[in-house]
């Protein structure tokens, strides 16, 4: 795992670290301060994308939010989402979706508990994948998609140096998934135009605001937009209520604590944990900030692109470049408590803690995300008992986490469901595709060559590729420590410059 390679490497050389993997140079930023500088100081500069081989199938890139090149298009899809789609008056106005389909998720669990025998778990990660696709369905397209009744990899496209051999197939793939995915993309579509003509459908949802549009975003653009929604915001919330659930099952104490929160603000049981409750719930916030520190959905932040020559803490950052000690107390122990009191929040402006980014690029679905996160496992600490089964423990759990379009378990944890208790079994719910291009270091850009040595030597050819490993969040931790917050890599031709620290980020924003 590439990340935990890279997390481990800190400690041997500092937070910033220069790599090459493959004919790529790349710089990795590991710590809060180098990543504020990166992020308040050269936020427009560093807003570019890279353009790899399989992000040009079907022109991918080009009706893609997170890939699309920094200009124009992309202020029309950015303001799509955050004016038409998610900003908050909208999404206050479509609070009674979230309610039902809320709702349904209970009815779900309820359902499938009821059909157990003794011994067997509810896959709870696939309810909620499920049910994040109907919420994405109502607001975008105005229905539900899919029921319970109703399935590839990390791939890497990092090798631009051999990329007319195509050695792992990833474009092939792409060709082939990608395109299966934008017909299933577009018959919602087409669906929903026709319910709309036979007055079916009465309010108005993301589809309409395209509309309104016509000259700026093509038909083809807002089925990679709608596909784009719906894979990365329903597999992004079910990882995190899978790894919340998990870490509270093996920490009883912290469960108890939880539940005793939600039945003092809330009562019993048979109220519903509303919108209006989160800001009264400390506690339940704590756990997901804290989940979301521990197991970021997305721990290599999507690689940015420097459009212009850039002079970044005593490193040059030529044109074309990507960008891909807070935690003293026990860093790796889940502990929710280490929020209470604090102003840390994810939103993008506390470095120490940028699980959806920061900056022009930071993820344009966290308003949308924050509210179901902690409606979700609040519904299911409210609502259900939950206990390990059998003979499981943290002790034997399996903690290894595995890389795809985000961070999932890599075994699911079965727990049993008996004398009316309601208990969970982890799952994976594998995307249709995975791309490199959605997968990136914390925060990483692409860049020219280093001022210093920061960073492990590399190999020939493949740079630091092998330098990586599976885990590449944790590794480029590790590096940090040896060679401080910002590290350079080399990444097929590619060079990449990745923030680790807290100061680093700031300045990539603008003052």
């Amino acid at each position: 795992m590439p990340h935990r390679t890279l997390a481990e490497q800190k400690h041997k050389f500092g937070p910033v670290i220069w790599l090459r993997v493959g004919a790529r140079n790349t710089m990795v930023i590991q710590s809060a301060k180098a990543a504020a500088n990166l992020f308040k100081n050269h936020d427009i500069s560093l807003a570019g994308r890279p353009t790899t081989e399989a992000s040009q199938v079907y022109d991918y890139h080009k009706g893609s939010l997170a890939l699309a090149p920094y200009g124009s298009h992309w202020r029309v899809l950015r303001r799509l989402v955050t004016v038409d789609m998610l900003v908050n008056k909208r999404i206050n106005e479509t609070g009674f979706v979230r309610k039902k389909c809320l709702e349904i998720l209970q009815l779900w669990i309820e359902e499938e508990a009821s059909k157990l025998k003794e011994g067997h778990g509810v896959h709870v990660a696939r309810f909620v994948f499920l049910m994040s696709f109907n919420l994405l369905g109502n607001l975008m397209l105005s229905k539900d998609l899919v029921d319970p009744n109703s399935k590839e990899g990390s791939d890497n496209d990092w090798n631009d140096g051999v990329r007319w051999l195509d050695p792992q197939g990833l474009k092939r793939k792409m060709t082939r998934d990608l395109g299966k995915a934008l017909k299933i993309a577009a018959r919602f579509v087409r669906q929903r135009m026709k319910d709309k003509q036979l007055g079916g459908v009465r309010t108005r949802d993301f589809l309409d605001a395209t509309g309104d549009e016509p000259a700026k975003i093509s038909g083809h653009d807002v089925n990679i937009f709608i596909l784009e929604i719906f894979l990365a915001c329903s597999e992004t919330t079910s990882s995190t209520i899978e790894w919340a659930l998990t870490e509270l099952l093996c920490n009883p104490e912290k469960l108890i604590k939880a539940k005793a929160e939600l039945t003092q603000v809330i009562g019993p049981s048979c109220r519903k944990v509303e919108e209006g409750d989160i800001e009264k719930l400390p506690y339940l916030q704590g756990i997901i900030k804290e989940t979301l520190r521990l197991y970021p959905p997305i721990p290599f932040l999507i690689p940015r692109k420097a459009m212009e020559e850039t002079k970044f803490m005593d490193y040059f950052i030529p044109k074309n470049t990507l960008n891909p000690d807070v935690w003293d107390d026990e860093p790796a122990l889940f502990k929710p408590e280490r929020f209470i009191g604090t102003k840390w929040d994810c939103k993008g402006q506390h470095f120490e803690f940028i699980p959806f980014g920061s900056g022009r690029r930071v993820c344009a679905g966290l308003p949308l995300a924050h509210r179901m996160l902690h409606l979700t496992l609040g519904m299911f600490l409210h609502q259900f008992d939950w206990e390990l089964g059998g003979d499981v423990t943290r002790g034997n759990i399996d903690w290894k986490d595995k890389l795809g379009i985000t961070m999932r378990k890599s075994e699911p944890s079965l727990n049993t469901w008996s004398n009316g208790r309601v208990e969970f079994s982890c799952m994976f719910y594998h995307l249709l595709f995975t791309s490199s291009a959605l997968l990136d270091p914390p925060e990483i850009i692409e860049i020219g060559s280093p001022s210093a040595s920061s960073g492990p030597k590399g190999w020939p050819v493949l740079g630091n590729m092998l330098d990586l490993g599976t885990m590449p969040h944790r590794t480029l931790t590790d590096l940090g420590h040896k060679f401080g917050p910002v590290i350079w890599l080399t990444l097929g031709v590619r060079n990449i410059v990745n923030s680790i620290c807290q100061g680093s980020c700031r300045p990539f924003q603008e003052p």
